[in-house]
């Protein structure tokens, strides 16, 4: 395993991050293909054996009980310092907006409960996991903020946002002093690069690490032609992302496949090894075993130029799809609310 600093922070994360969406109590979540508390603690040990020492998961996977799996797991086969621990939260909810509980109320309260699942002191890394339309962006960072000076947060993330929204939320915090978002959760891979287009030139400018989730597009990446499983036969929310664009993506996954018979790895591999010469550390989740072995084993595998090119040749721009196409609908009602009160920055 190979490992970098997680953008501007101190954090030395290991190359590949384990997505820890696959795990949870499937009764409390809306995925049929999530694991057991048994199975999630197996894989999250190979992963630790393997190097990966870099968890991402999340108050809103399966009710809370991804966290409390993770947290477990981790407290058992690893020391807390060896370990960097990411968990997101979720915008107010329409009751709490009711009620008039503020952002920062919320980020209390939602980082309490992710800290009683856990059953940790602190997280390194919390995660905006998408943008509040309806809550005051001074209010998150504010929120943020308190969170770190409390010492309950470590560093701060984003997730589902435009490079717009990046910059601003940044801005803010400079203003302020409040802490800054050090990394960008996105959806980027090798059939799905539009955050290419600027948040990629945002990051690189800014030092921001680039952590995208959906790493091998919900298993299209890992999987030849005809290939199937339990997860791409029944994830409607994949589905919804990529069967529309299912024609234009075979040329490219047929060709992922031609480099893996070249290198005798696995498609898994290569399709990897192509993000990780763009972005920091990609989210890839683990169902199963040999899922984090073959994204452990793309840290070392190096494309050349050439075979970048050859990858991305294909690609054709693609529509927004999943928690970014609802980015759009939303951006467009923009009440723009991106201080406390009435006076905007």
């Amino acid at each position: 395993m190979k490992y970098t600093k997680l953008g501007n922070s101190e954090l030395s994360v290991s190359r590949i991050c384990m997505g820890c969406m696959g795990f949870g109590d499937a009764k409390n979540g809306q995925h049929s293909w999530t694991l057991d508390e048994g199975s999630s603690r197996e894989i999250i040990k190979r992963g630790l054996e393997l190097g990966v020492n870099f968890f991402d998961t999340a108050i809103s996977y399966q009710s809370g009980t991804s966290e409390q799996y993770v947290g477990r797991a981790l407290r058992d086969f690893a020391r807390r310092d060896e370990v960097v621990v990411a968990t997101k939260f979720i915008p107010r909810t329409p009751q709490e907006i009711q009620e008039g509980v503020t952002g920062q109320q919320h980020i209390e309260r939602m980082l309490e409960a992710s800290l009683r699942n856990l059953g940790m002191d602190y997280v390194d890394l919390y995660i905006y996991h998408m943008w509040d339309y309806n809550t005051p962006i001074y209010d998150i960072m504010e929120g943020l903020n308190n969170a770190v000076k409390a010492g309950k947060v470590r560093y701060i993330g984003i997730s589902n946002a435009y490079a717009y929204q990046l910059a601003k939320a940044n801005a803010i915090a400079e203003q302020h002093g409040f802490a800054k978002f050090v990394s960008v959760q996105g959806h980027y891979n090798l059939i799905f690069r539009e955050e290419e287009r600027e948040m990629a030139k945002l990051c690189a400018e800014e030092n921001i690490a680039m952590t995208p989730y959906s790493a091998l597009a919900g298993g299209r990446l890992s999987k030849r032609p005809g290939e199937t499983s339990k997860r791409l036969e029944e994830d409607s929310y994949a589905k919804g992302k990529y069967d529309a664009a299912a024609q234009q993506d075979a040329e490219i996954i047929a060709r992922a496949a031609e480099l893996a018979d070249g290198h005798h790895v696995s498609m898994t591999e290569v399709s990897l090894a192509w993000l990780l010469a763009k972005v920091t550390a990609p989210v890839t989740g683990a169902t199963k075993l040999h899922h984090i072995e073959g994204a452990a084993r793309a840290v070392e595998l190096e494309l050349s130029p050439q075979e970048l090119a050859y990858l991305e040749e294909p690609y054709v721009p693609h529509r927004l799809v999943g928690v970014m196409a609802q980015n759009t609908a939303a951006s467009a009602n923009e009440k723009h609310v991106w201080s406390a009160g009435s006076q905007k920055i």
